[in-house]
Formats: structure tokens, sequence, C-alpha cells
């Protein structure tokens, strides 16, 4: 073995022998950086099209974004499944399984991928009625889908499976580098050449193209490499790709609760609110998005080191984990709430002017008490992802979707926009409450996690 190879693995295996606080506090500050860089370009792709093609290309482009969680969904499954696969081979010193499991989730996702743009551009005007794009919204609606559709292929970077190994300053990089392209297309795109949101597409597009060919160039052409990708872990393997799956499904299933969910709150809105109503939330939606991906990055950066040290049957490591990142994340939620409830309106202003903006600060308000506890879920599920146990995950993904948020959304809309506003907040409190509720019984009653190679 060479000495870079070597200094690789020693990276990996710090998951397993540095202070859990240390390491913890470093992987969820790259990830959280991470999906940072990728709230502030969403952010910036909303600003661009408010300015560069108006209220109604806001509008259109949050119509489309349950399309967009679909295709999200798609790669948070291969990503989860593998990663989880990847950290815990890793850890159990069996680096063949990982370059196996590694391989396994980019066969799939491409299969996925591809089969995504196929009949999503085949059914793209059923698919649009359906999402609500009707009158002057639909043409803009239109552009954007077909544009995003066409680009499913390069949709994701697996980051996921780059920190699996430990190398977090390169999973940064693939959000810092495509963002970056991103960011700088889309002014180009929207003002220089006029595009409105077909050039926010296209900048998207793009950057996420970037993404990809950096990872093909990490995974299968870096040679300093706890394992290697060869054609032959390309091709599908029948428990590799079960395990995947089973592992991965509830990322894919809490994409398609949250398509459903914007689903309700888009059709709530356009029964019960008005053209206003939609640009409002669309802009709360972006607002709320960025502020959560802390949430997000915390979960990302348990999941490497709880699936190690599982791997390594260090019980002890993986209950600190898990208990440091249910703190962070509480503490984390009630300082972004008490914020955008007091900037809501000179942050709604940045977007919105007029009736709209009154609107949304309103709508903001009401919404953003429900991100104090909005990571609980998402750091519970991605625990029980890393641990190989994806039972109690299905729970929460199906279960926190169908059973609490859509129901309150369409009971509480039927009173009208506020009601929709506080049924989004009080979701994510029962959410919560819930997911805390399943991790506290499964800890009660689920012996240890064993080592792999007793499995």
């Amino acid at each position: 073995m060479n000495h870079a190879a070597q200094t690789t693995r020693d990276t990996a295996a710090t998951l397993g022998t540095r202070p859990v606080g240390r390491v913890l506090w470093e992987n969820c500050t790259q990830t959280t950086a991470s999906v940072g860089l990728y709230g502030v370009y969403a952010l910036t792709n909303a600003w661009f099209v408010a300015q560069g093609a108006g209220p109604d290309a806001v509008a259109a482009v949050n119509l489309v974004a349950p399309l967009l969680l679909i295709m999200g969904a798609v790669s948070s499954t291969v990503g989860a499944g593998g990663a989880s696969l990847v950290s815990r081979a890793l850890g159990a010193g069996d680096p063949r399984a990982a370059a196996r499991a590694a391989g396994n989730a980019f066969t799939l996702f491409w299969v996925t991928a591809a089969t995504t743009t196929l009949a999503g551009l085949l059914a793209l005007d059923p698919l649009l009625s359906v999402l609500g794009a009707h009158g002057d919204i639909r043409a803009p609606a239109h552009d954007y889908a077909a544009i995003l559709l066409a680009g499913a292929l390069v949709s994701t970077g697996f980051s996921s499976l780059v920190r699996a190994e430990g190398r977090m300053r390169f999973s940064t990089l693939l959000w810092l580098i495509p963002v970056a392209v991103q960011i700088t297309l889309d002014p180009l795109l929207v003002f220089g050449l006029h595009q409105g949101v077909r050039g926010a597409a296209l900048g998207t597009v793009a950057g996420q193209a970037v993404s990809a060919g950096m990872s093909l160039w990490f995974f299968f052409a870096q040679r300093r490499r706890p394992y290697r990708i060869t054609a032959a872990d390309l091709r599908p393997h029948g428990p590799t790709v079960r395990a995947l799956v089973g592992i991965g499904a509830p990322s894919f299933l809490a994409g398609v609760g949250a398509t459903f969910l914007a689903l309700v709150v888009n059709t709530t809105l356009t029964a019960y609110g008005t053209a206003t109503a939609l640009a409002a939330y669309a802009v709360c939606a972006r607002l709320q998005t960025f502020a959560a991906m802390p949430h997000l990055g915390i979960g990302q950066g348990l999941q490497p080191v709880v699936g190690y040290n599982v791997g390594l049957g260090e019980s002890a490591r993986v209950h600190r984990a898990r208990r440091l990142a249910l703190r962070a994340t509480l503490l984390y939620g009630a300082a972004i709430a008490l914020i955008l409830v007091a900037c809501a309106g000179p942050l709604v202003g940045l977007f919105l002017h007029g009736p709209a903006a009154g609107t949304a600060t309103w709508a903001l308000r009401l919404i953003a008490p429900g991100l104090v506890c909005a990571g609980v879920t998402p750091v519970v599920s991605s625990y029980f992802q890393a641990t190989g146990r994806p039972r109690p995950s299905y729970l929460l993904s199906v279960g926190t979707l169908a059973g609490l948020k859509m129901p309150l959304a369409a009971a509480l809309g039927c009173l009208g926009t506020t009601g929709l506003w506080i049924a989004l907040s009080l979701g994510e409190l029962l959410s919560a409450a819930a997911a805390l509720l399943v991790l506290r019984q499964q800890l009660a009653h689920t012996a240890p996690v064993p080592h792999p190679k007793q499995q």
C-alpha cells in the first residue's frame, strides 16, 4: 500500500478514534457550510428570478418545486443508503464491500435519473396541470421544469459517499465550486441574455454538471482513497442493492412526502388564497429552506460518525454522537426562529414589495417557530439510517408527513392562509415530538447494533 492510500485510510479511521465531540463538530460545521452555500444559491436564484422576471415567475418556480423534490429524493436515497453501507464497511475493515456499495449506488442513480428524465419530459404537461400551473404561470413553469428534468442525470455529486470515508473538505468543495458557478451564471443568463426562468434553470444544471464531473474524478480517477471502484463494482449486486434501497428508502419517502406536502400547500393557496399568497409562500419557503440548512448539515455530519463507529462496534461513541447532534439542532433552531421572527420584514423586503411583502412577512412570522424543532426528525432519521435500521426511519419519514403535516395543512388551510401558516409550524412541533418518542422506544427495546461481521 502506498503512503497516500495509507494516509487516506487514516483519515477515515479518525471517525472512530478522535473525541466524538470534536469530530462531530468538524463534520457538522463543514456539512452545514456546504448545504448553507446551496441555501445561499437558492436565495440568490429567487432574487434573480424576482428581479429579472417578476412575481409570476417566482410563483412558477415554486410550483415546480415538487418535481425538484422528487429528483432530490432519488439522490438522497442512493446517497443515504450508500453512505451507510460504505462507512460501516470501512469501520469493519472491508474496503471491497465499500467499493461495491459505492459502485452500485452510482449505477442505481444513473438508471433512475435517466428514467426520471424520460418519464418527466413525456408527461410534463399533465404534471404541470396537477401542480396547478395555469394561466400566466404555466409557460415559465414549463420552461423551468423541462430544463431541470433534462439535467437529472447530473443532479448529484454523491457528496454523502465522500463524507462516508471522512473526506469532509472535498465534500465541501462539491458544494462550493458548483454554487460559485451557478451564482456567476445566473445574472449573466437572467439579466445579460434576458433568459428569465430559463436562465435560472440553465445556471442550476450547469453547476450540477460541475459537481457531477468532480465526483467522477474523485471516485474513478483519484488514487488516494481507501477503496477503488472497478467495473465489477458497477454491476448490480442483489444483496447490496436491496440493502442500499432499504436503508435509503426513508430519504426517498421523506422527499416524496415533502412533494405531496408542497402540493397540498400550493393547492390550498390556489383554492383559498391568491396569486399574491402564492408568491409570498414562494419567498417564505426559500427563506425557511435556507434557515433549515444547518439542521440538514447536522444530520449529514452525524451519519459518517455513527456509521463508522457502528462498524467498529463502539456503541458508547454512537450514543454520544446522537445526543450531541440533537442538542445542537435544538439550540440552533431556537436561535434562528427568533431571528426570523424579529427580521421577517427586512428579509421579505429583499424579494417582494407591496401587498405581497405584507402577506409574506406575516406568513414568515407564523412559520418560523416551527424551525425550533425542525431538525429533530431528520437527525433521528439519519441516526437510524446510519446504524442500518431503516424501519424506524420509515415510520418517521411516512408517518410524520402523512399522519401529521399533510392533514394539518389540509384541515387548517380551510380556515384561510393564516390557518395554513400555523399548520406548517405546528406540524414541525408534533413531528419532533413523535420522532423523540420513537427514538426513546427504540433505545429501550432494541439491543446494541451488532458489528457487521456478526450479522
